[in-house]
């Protein structure tokens, strides 16, 4: 073996990765038990708010090499909702408010008509909505002029009467785009101060969307309004220190006598000095117009002395002593806290007692960016605004024009912001009255800027400059563009896993993995003996990598990852069959051992990375156009894929090689092997026409079936809302479809039984063009209403789900779109590795076939009751057929091709029977095998994969099917080969010699 010690430096350094990160997610867990100990009472409850008093404790505590817990659970494995519970949601940020505020909400009716439009072409279509309402206004007003509409306040600099359409649209796109931006990082940052462990936020190229997964969530209608409310941008006039120390003082003399008392229990907060990690920002406000140095300078001064009062007042309240002197620090700026204090500042601030300390009209609020103390604190300043006469901002973001980042006279980062009239008349007013004075920029109750007011501003353009980087400029103008126009965000998917399914999910996923493993290993000792131990620790390896790799790109193991990992396990015995199956050929001719192991693994190589990079590929599609729980098993097969083709060829080989010369010799064959398929004989073209009328017949009827009956489509597919309810007792889901059928209108609604008997799952298409929050409330009302009729059963709602019509659509087209795509890809590389189009077509045909065969099958079985629905996950098993499938044609095409090579003469009709029978037990073990690991994971994965799993099985039949019958006749049937007929190679003998 060539490279060997490349290859054991490789494996011992990918070993001790994946050991390491997967060493974060051991500490982790023994944090938790430790919690729990420390949380847990002598009758052995468990208090969670103790529990995570003592999380919070450590959570910048080293616990592990250095790292704090926080870093541990940022690198540990993580669990996917659908095995710890939480939420998922998919929000979309609506472009038609934004056109509309583009247009000054213009009355105009064809452009509200091209807008309708617009919407109506959105729901079949893949375009963007700005690219939608462009075409939409051509058929609407074909010589309009979109700049009549759109050229006016709000858009001037940017927008003429004498811009084109094309200019127009292309500056509502940027808009749209940016608003996305500004709404992905608004929503960023409510979830950071939402306080949810490990909440994963991205944004979903070219959709618009924005996907949010938030663990443990236990207020689903808390998330949902935090989400779709609207940015909140205001500017409050700012106390002076002088202004609110006094009111601290007599504070601090309040709590020091409420804790002699003992009506006050504040625990000793440890502080450090963050001065040494922080520098003072300074901002200051000016004339846009007049930012020359004398003015800077001025500035300067005044920023300077702001800060020196401010620290002046934080000096005299830790000089002192008492509570808040414990629970405040000085800060660059001012005064503050510890990150993890505010909770408790924020509890005593909103006493009845503490607040009469206080003038009516102050108000406190907290910085939004902290920063860093030594030891790893973080502190974030407190900031006291004055509230106006009606409790109110002076000023609010809806009276910006636009504001970008740019570069002051001395290169440094600023924003230059611009208002509307109305708003620049209330400007020159608030910075007339604050001269010398701070002015907080405030977006949902969070400071992100606090600049001194240079002098008035008028005309309405202003400079903040300060001691900013670009992105903190470029962020600031984002969070002051984000008040300038309604950009709604609206719930567009949504799915919440209770805990107690959370944990039964794991409690399948684990047994399931486990039954596979266990069949797969025995299976490869009883049929290959040493060999096939050899390639069971090679299998292990496989594990040990894919979670090792998942952990070291922080990816989170779901439950369709654990059904990409059982498959995972079957299919790595594909290659070591290959792999076997040759050196048992090889031993036949009567060749040395050493031989026999170089000739075996060389002659498969190519057949498993032909076999291995088809399967790869339509994983590959199966990552780029799914989404959610579809792109998490996409990951862990692509992932398999890799993994076990490195500890199968190589790995394995490392084992075979050592104990060869170990022992001197090696078996990986028995008496029982070497009978089992030792008389197989069939003709592949006698059976075609009757192979060919079968699939005809299955698929007609299956297709029948469907157009009878309607496809059995699930709520991610049609649109709609579903939830999981769970009773004490059994209870018939005909009797609950009747109580809930009056409640949801008779729309669609559709219960049945999903695994025990006491569980339902109910689906309901009512108000499934509605994504609005009033709309999921109606339909949970309507839910409620129908099962208190169940009262005495003690009905609770494990899971729901929601999609959106428009989602449900783009779901249904990227679905068919990766289909295609995936049979287009495999086409396309078949061809370029075997150079004949007519095996491709071979091929493909067939893989065609499968999926037709699955979907009709589904559609057959929902005629006669047994009914699984086709969603995503069905998608993905329908796909990974196609690539299991193609493993399989490809290895024989590999063989055929061998013995074309060999026998250049001979007619491709006597060539395939050969070549199918001494493949045919790489196929039967390959296949059975996976069957049986399929089989584990039908049975003990759980409802939520009964029907993916169920997609496999038929596929893996039918993939042996249509490869033996319908593959192998396509491409004698479509190669035309003039040369003369030649005697074929006979199949191998089947006896050792």
């Amino acid at each position: 073996m060539r490279n060997k010690s490349l290859i054991i430096t490789l494996t011992v350094i990918v070993s001790a990765l994946c050991l390491y990160f997967l060493s974060f997610s051991f500490v982790a867990h023994n944090v938790q038990k430790d919690a729990e100990a420390f949380a847990t009472d002598a009758q052995g409850n468990i208090d969670l708010v103790k529990k995570q008093d003592y999380l919070d404790s450590i959570w910048k505590e080293p616990v592990f090499l250095g790292y704090t817990y926080q870093e541990i659970k940022e690198n540990e494995l993580g669990l996917g909702l659908d095995l710890k519970g939480g939420m998922h949601v998919v929000l979309e940020v609506s472009p038609v408010e934004i056109i509309k505020s583009m247009s000054g909400n213009s009355k105009d009716p064809n452009f509200l008509k091209a807008l309708a439009r617009a919407q109506e072409l959105q729901k079949n279509s893949q375009e963007r909505f700005t690219t939608l309402f462009a075409q939409a206004y051509r058929e609407v007003e074909p010589d309009g002029r979109l700049s009549r509409i759109f050229s006016n306040s709000a858009n001037r600099g940017k927008i003429s009467y004498e811009s084109s359409n094309k200019e127009v649209i292309d500056i509502i796109d940027k808009e749209v785009e940016d608003a996305i931006g500004r709404s992905f990082n608004i929503l960023r940052t409510r979830i950071d101060k939402f306080g949810v462990n490990q909440p994963n936020i991205q944004r979903l190229k070219g959709s618009g969307r924005i996907q949010i997964e938030l663990p443990g969530i236990d207020n689903p209608e808390r998330v949902r309004k935090l989400l779709q409310g609207m940015a909140n941008l205001e500017f409050w006039e700012v106390w002076s220190p002088q202004e609110f120390s006094p009111y601290f003082m007599q504070l601090n003399e309040y709590l020091t006598q409420q804790e002699k008392a003992g009506n006050l229990n504040l625990r000793e907060t440890e502080t450090k000095d963050p001065l040494k990690a922080a520098a003072a920002k300074g901002d200051v406000l000016a004339q846009a117009a007049a930012s020359d140095s004398n003015a800077v300078a001025a500035a300067d001064t005044t920023a300077k002395d702001t800060a020196a009062a401010t620290l002046a007042a934080a000096d005299s309240l830790a000089n002192q002593g008492g509570p808040l002197a414990r629970l405040f620090t000085q800060l660059p700026n001012g005064i503050g806290a510890n990150v993890r204090d505010t909770a408790k500042i924020n509890d005593i601030f909103a006493r009845a007692d503490v607040r009469a300390i206080f003038p009516p009209n102050m108000k406190f609020l907290w910085d939004v960016k902290p920063i860093a103390g030594d030891n790893r604190q973080e502190f974030v300043e407190l900031y006291a605004v004055k509230k106006g006469r009606d409790g109110k901002a002076p000023l609010s973001g809806d009276a910006i024009n636009d504001a970008r980042q740019d570069f002051d006279q001395q290169g440094r980062p600023e924003i230059n912001m611009t208002m509307n009239p109305t708003g620049a008349k209330k400007w020159a007013r608030l910075t007339g009255n604050n001269v010398g004075r701070q002015i907080a920029i405030v977006l949902d109750n969070y400071v992100y800027s606090a600049p001194v007011v240079q002098g008035e501003i008028t005309g309405g353009s202003s400079s903040i400059s300060g001691n900013f980087t670009i992105e903190e400029a470029q962020d600031l103008a984002n969070i002051l563009k984000a008040g300038k126009m309604p950009a709604p965000t609206r719930i567009v998917e949504e799915a919440i896993v209770g805990p107690s399914l959370g944990q039964e999910a794991i409690n399948q996923g684990l047994l399931s993995t486990l039954a596979g493993l266990v069949i797969v290993v025995v299976f490869m000792i009883a049929y290959y003996s040493r060999g096939g131990f050899i390639a069971d620790l090679a299998l292990v390896f496989n594990i040990f990598f894919i979670l090792g790799i998942l952990a070291q790109f922080n990816a989170a193991l779901t439950l369709p990852g654990i059904a990409g990992i059982v498959l995972t396990l079957g299919m790595a015995v594909d290659a070591n069959v290959l792999i076997f199956e040759r050196m048992r050929e090889e031993a036949r001719k009567g060749l040395s051992m050493r031989e026999v192991i170089n000739k075996g693994y060389d002659k498969a190589f190519i057949t498993i990375l032909d076999a291995n990079v088809t399967t790869f590929l339509a994983g590959f599609i199966l990552y780029f156009f799914g989404s959610g729980p579809v792109k998490g098993f996409a990951i862990t097969l692509m992932l398999g894929i890799v993994t076990s083709f490195f500890t199968s060829v190589y790995i394995s080989r490392l084992l075979i090689e050592r104990s060869f010369l170990k022992k001197g010799k090696l078996s990986f064959s028995n008496a029982f092997a070497e009978r089992m398929f030792q008389n197989v004989k069939f003709d592949v073209m006698k059976w075609k026409k009757p192979a060919y009328a079968f699939s005809l017949s299955i698929l007609i009827f299956g297709f029948v079936a469907m157009a009878i009956k309607g496809p059995n489509l699930g709520v991610d597919f049609q649109g709609g809302r579903s939830y999981v309810v769970e009773f004490d007792k059994a209870i018939p889901a005909s009797d609950v479809r009747a109580a809930l059928t009056d409640n949801f209108h008779e729309e669609g609604t559709e219960v049945k039984t999903f695994g025990a008997s006491n569980r339902v799952k109910v689906i309901t298409s009512w108000l499934a063009d509605d994504e609005s929050l009033q709309a999921d409330e109606q339909v949970k009302a309507a839910l409620d209403a129908g099962l208190s009729e169940f009262s005495d059963l003690n009905p609770e709602v494990l899971s729901s789900s929601k999609v959106g019509a428009t989602v449900a659509d783009d779901i249904q087209n990227t679905a068919v779109i990766a289909l295609l795509l995936s049979l287009v890809g495999i086409f396309i590389y078949v061809m370029f590795r075997f150079s004949k189009w007519q095996f491709s077509l071979g091929g493909v045909v067939a893989l065609l076939h499968d999926a037709l065969m699955i979907i009709a099958i589904f559609a057959i079985l929902d005629l006669f009751g047994i009914s699984y629905e086709m969603d995503q996950i069905f998608i993905a098993a329908v796909l990974t057929i196609i690539g299991f499938s193609i493993n399989d044609t490809v290895v024989i095409f590999d063989r055929v091709r061998e013995y074309m090579n060999d026998n250049p003469k001979a007619h491709v009709r006597e060539i395939i029977n050969p070549a199918l029978i001494d493949t045919f037990s790489r196929t039967i073990i390959t296949s059975v095998t996976v069957f049986m690991v399929v089989l584990v994971l039908f049975i003990f994965g759980g409802e939520i994969l009964r029907g993916f799993s169920l997609a496999m099985l038929i596929g893996v039949v039918f993939g042996v099917y249509s490869t033996l019958f319908i593959a192998s006749p396509i491409v004698v049937d479509t190669m035309k080969d003039e040369k003369k007929p030649a005697p074929a190679p006979q199949p191998t003998a089947k006896k050792v010699s």
